[in-house]
């Protein structure tokens, strides 16, 4: 698989371009916790709410228990599929994204800035859909190679994808980082416009333009209405 010669012919990464507007509202009252939070998921139920995208062949995801609880765990060996969960909710109302990753390695050849580079070991995003689907806009959260902690460029394929590079490199590689956005603040920085309602979450491990492997962790995914610091830490996925 290192060998092969990475692929650049154009693919789409704001996952799912086939939403529509009308069925994601009409999830929307199901998701509105009174308690503030929105669990996207613990993945205790395995990955029933989650569905699959493939663009080149098959990231394998997989439900792990460990001491701490379930996690996600995804394989990709020169492939790239994501999951997503369809969900409506207002980024007005719970504003910040909140969820645990770790990664066993960054890819050699990753950079966000390039289509033979645009691959990720980790990232998790979330999806802002429009009737018209080149309307649609995703902020990405990735795990960079190249790609400074804290900077964001526009995906090398789709525009309106936003990356921004949450953790980057190989320093804490190997251990659990708990992660906290703010989707309103990195919306506006990104479009410049208050975001509109969300439609999907997503996750992808992605490799297949760089042509190497990567194996990540994913831990309990919330959206959090209570005010919170853009960015923590923690020993543990929970």
């Amino acid at each position: 698989m290192a060998n092969r010669t990475p692929r650049t012919k154009r693919k789409r990464r704001a996952l799912p371009t086939a939403l529509t507007l009308a069925a994601i509202l009409a999830l929307a009252g199901t998701l509105m916790a009174a308690s503030g939070e929105i669990l996207v998921d613990d993945f205790s139920g395995g990955l029933s709410l989650w569905k699959e995208k493939s663009f080149a062949g098959n990231t394998q995801y997989r439900v792990e228990q460990t001491g701490q609880g379930p996690v996600l765990k995804a394989e990709s060996r020169a492939a790239a599929s994501g999951l997503y969960r369809e969900m409506a909710f207002d980024p007005g109302e719970y504003p910040f994204l909140e969820w645990s990753w770790k990664i066993e390695s960054v890819l050699k050849k990753g950079d966000a800035r390039t289509k033979a580079g645009d691959d990720y070991a980790a990232r998790v995003y979330v999806v802002f859909p429009s009737l018209l689907f080149w309307r649609t806009k995703a902020l990405n959260y990735v795990w960079a190679n190249k790609l400074p902690r804290g900077e964001s460029v526009p995906n090398p394929f789709v525009k309106n994808a936003m990356m921004i590079a949450v953790e980057s490199g190989n320093a804490r590689a190997g251990e659990w980082v708990r992660e906290r956005r703010n989707l309103v603040e990195d919306f506006r920085r990104s479009f410049g416009y208050d975001p509109p309602t969300a439609g999907a979450v997503a996750i992808m491990t992605d490799t297949d333009n760089t042509g190497e492997s990567a194996v990540a962790w994913y831990g309990p995914i919330r959206l959090l209405a209570a005010p919170a610091v853009t960015s923590g830490t923690g020993p543990n996925p929970r």
